[in-house]
């Protein structure tokens, strides 16, 4: 039996793992969670072996093939063994999985349906019915050249789109283009794929026009972002088919279950421990080269002081003695993988200087490797003054990104390793010694982490007592207590969430709702009800070449009042307003996720003291009425509802002048909310024309604001003063730690 926790290594030592010749019943499962949209941001490296030669629709191409290795068999093969022995949701490997799986690595590779045709997918429908055949065999040959298929296409259609931008366009046409096909039908013809493309090019160089760039900015840009798109596909390895493959497999069994590859793992790691060993730079492809978009603080490129954000590195070399490896054209995952190594080592850069064309001399620059902290997803606190009557109210706030802990460093007993729990344990006590009168957990964004740091941080606010139930699946259902009876805070507490608050981020806002420790505020939450095991392929593998791990859906957790937060998360005491359609977002949008399911409740008091939330009433009165009259928060619900209008769009139209009024529209009813805004609250008085990354700080403030104002209606006898300047100081006033993002 698998441990019921997330992010944990299962060792799994009385299985015997599948063997080659003939083993189990049922041998393989597991594939995608779609790469989707963002399925190019993949970046890679070739490696091929033979020349596929095709006959598209759009003419013949010659393309190197990819075809898998020798070892990925058995990789399918483990994937599909646990699969079937572990998993929470007992599946039938069938034809009707099989479909699904099918439809899922389509939709992986051409989630818009932008490059193949129907009658590509028509040549591999047997599929439909045959992958679980494939799986069961470890047979990917043909998965493999479906994805060659696709990759022809990508070429061919960069080719035409390159093409096109040697044409000019006619934008006093009245047509529209769809953006949105994902449930589009595939195209039937070239003429069709072309008259696609044609209206995907016009309609790139139409937003960049009316957005002032110049033709040949235009082209520029557009070129430089089509070629791009070639690039990443020419740089996909047979890894990354399988990784896509089997990512496809285990999204059809449940949402959450995936394969990571070696280095999906690696990275996997270093987030949750919130550190790796490299030289602190934060890295970017652009075109061939890799850029510095920025050095770290305090890391090794900053204390060495010779890369600066804007070089372009060239080549790498390790310690004094080895040659410099030629990295352009890499794809970025390899050029980190080449820069990273372990503290104390060496590793020589050559560079192009920032500002420097490309015929310009290079230089070699020398770093020693050092371990570099990852603050960006680190708790950290902000404090919030409101004015009250009587004196002003200190609101603390934690806002925790995500659930971390670094198994390794636990594991091997050092006195410092970080996790959430320990690090808030420190912010709680700089909060309380300036002497805040409550305190916000912001879990806004939080998608979850490790379930032992939702349980400890948990037990930070109660005694004792059972944190949440889990079932595995056998269906035995066991309760996860509070394994410290201490509380670091017992005041008055309230948690802020949205609905991307998820997993862990829900097993903490449920216990402290049901505890009736503290008041929810925001949003529902995501709805990820389902805990998640580490396996370790790697004690699999033959060879002892690295296999990556398998990420399944062991167990489901309950609430200590019997309900599940699968689909309908956690619905705020307090609801905010918000743009997220909650129909469509969340674990209920998400296909083959767990139903949700209700068991008996737990054993539990609750929490002494719940002034706080049985001043919900009066509390909620004081919001509502803010509401009504509040500038802010009526530039929240009248935002809300803009974007909510702009996002239902799937098409644009293509005639300039529609556009362009289109645009005026919208932006005059942006800055009309902005200058409301800031007309009746000098304090944030600015430029009405803000960037859509300062209207959603300003939200992400705002949010955080009346969150703080409702916490502070929640205590007891202290009055309400004006609404309109009761902010002294708000959440961007930080008293903790730095953000620092690092890519390697």
């Amino acid at each position: 039996m698998l441990p019921n926790w997330t992010m944990h290594i299962a060792p799994a030592r009385h299985h015997r793992p599948p063997q080659d010749t003939k083993p189990f019943t049922v041998r393989q499962a597991k594939l995608l969670k779609i790469l989707t949209k963002s399925f190019w941001l993949i970046i890679l490296c070739v490696s091929a072996s033979t020349l596929l030669c095709i006959n598209p629709a759009s003419g013949d191409t010659h393309i190197t093939a990819l075809s898998p290795s020798k070892g990925q068999p058995r990789i399918v093969k483990l994937l599909n063994y646990f699969v079937q022995r572990h998993h929470y949701r007992k599946v039938k490997l069938n034809d009707d999985l099989s479909a699904h799986i099918f439809e899922r690595y389509l939709e992986s590779l051409d989630p818009n349906r932008s490059f193949l045709y129907a009658t590509d997918v028509q040549k591999f429908s047997h599929l439909r019915s045959r992958l679980d055949d494939e799986l069961r065999r470890a047979r990917l040959t043909a998965i493999f050249s479906l994805f060659n298929v696709y990759r022809s296409r990508v070429e061919n259609r960069v080719e035409h789109a390159l093409r096109l931008l040697d044409s000019p366009f006619n934008f006093d046409i009245d047509e529209r283009y769809q953006f949105d096909r994902r449930d589009a039908p595939w195209t039937t013809s070239m003429t069709a794929m072309n008259d696609l493309w044609r209206q995907r090019v016009k309609n790139d160089y139409l937003s960049l026009k009316i957005s002032g760039k110049t033709p040949d900015e235009i082209t520029k840009t557009l070129g430089d972002r089509y070629r791009q798109i070639q690039r990443r596909v020419h740089q996909l390895t047979n890894q990354d088919v399988l990784t896509i493959f089997a990512n496809a497999y285990l999204s059809s069994v449940d949402p959450h279950s995936r394969y990571l590859s070696p280095r999906a793992r690696e990275n996997f790691q270093i987030r949750m421990s919130l550190s790796l060993e490299g030289i602190g730079a934060v890295l970017r492809s652009d075109n061939d080269y890799t850029r510095v978009l920025r050095v770290v603080p305090g890391g090794a490129a900053d204390i060495a002081g010779a890369l600066k954000a804007g070089d372009r590195i060239i080549g790498v070399g390790q310690a004094e003695d080895e040659p410099i490896v030629d990295i352009i054209g890499w794809r970025l995952d390899d050029v980190v993988a080449l820069i990273r190594g372990p503290k104390d080592t060496l590793v020589r850069l050559e560079l192009i200087p920032t500002g420097k064309g490309p015929d310009a001399n290079s230089k070699i620059i020398r770093i020693t490797r050092d371990k570099i902290k990852l603050e960006e997803q680190a708790a950290k606190t902000s404090i919030i003054d409101i004015k009250r009557l009587e004196r002003s109210v200190r609101i603390g706030v934690i806002q925790i990104p995500t659930f971390y802990i670094d198994f390794e460093g636990r594991s091997r007993g050092d006195n410092d390793y970080r996790s959430t729990t320990r690090d808030t344990l420190k912010l709680i006590d700089e909060l309380k010694s300036s002497n805040v009168d409550g305190l916000v957990i912001d879990l806004r964004g939080n998608g979850g982490g490790a379930l032992t740091e939702a349980i400890s941080l948990s037990g930070l606010f109660i005694s004792s007592g059972p944190i949440i139930q889990i079932r595995d699946d056998r269906g035995r259902i066991r309760p996860r207590n509070d394994p410290d009876k201490s509380i670091a805070y017992n005041g008055p507490l309230a948690v802020l969430v949205d609905r991307a608050s998820a997993s862990a981020s829900e097993i903490f806002a449920g216990a402290i709702q049901d505890y009736r420790r503290g008041l929810i505020i925001g949003e529902p939450t995501f709805g990820k009800g389902t805990v998640q095991n580490l396996i370790d392929l790697d004690r699999y593998s033959e060879d002892d070449s690295p296999v990556g791990q398998l990420k399944i859906t062991t167990a489901q957790f309950f609430r200590i009042d019997g309900n599940s937060t699968q689909h309908r998360g956690i619905v705020p005491d307090i609801v905010l307003p918000t743009t997220v359609d909650s129909e469509t977002q969340g674990e209920r949008g998400l296909d083959h996720a767990l139903p949700w399911a209700k068991i008996a409740a737990a054993q539990f008091q609750h929490f002494p003291d719940a002034s706080v939330v049985n001043e919900l009433l009066p509390a909620q009165t004081e919001h509502e009425a803010r509401l009504a009259i509040h500038p802010s928060l009526l530039f929240l619900r009248r935002n809300a509802a803009l974007d909510r209008r702009i996002g239902q769009q799937k098409s644009v139209s293509l005639l300039e002048l529609t556009r362009r009024n289109e645009k005026q529209r919208r932006d005059a009813e942006r800055q009309s909310l902005l200058s409301d805004l800031y007309k009746t609250d000098p304090a944030n008085e600015q430029d009405t024309d803000a960037s859509s990354l300062e209207i959603s700080n300003r939200i992400h403030t705002i949010i955080l604001n009346e969150t703080a104002r409702i916490l502070a209606d929640a205590l007891s006898g202290i009055k309400t003063a004006n609404p309109m300047t009761d902010i002294v100081s708000d959440g961007t006033r930080s008293t903790g730690n730095t953000q620092i993002p690092v890519t390697q």
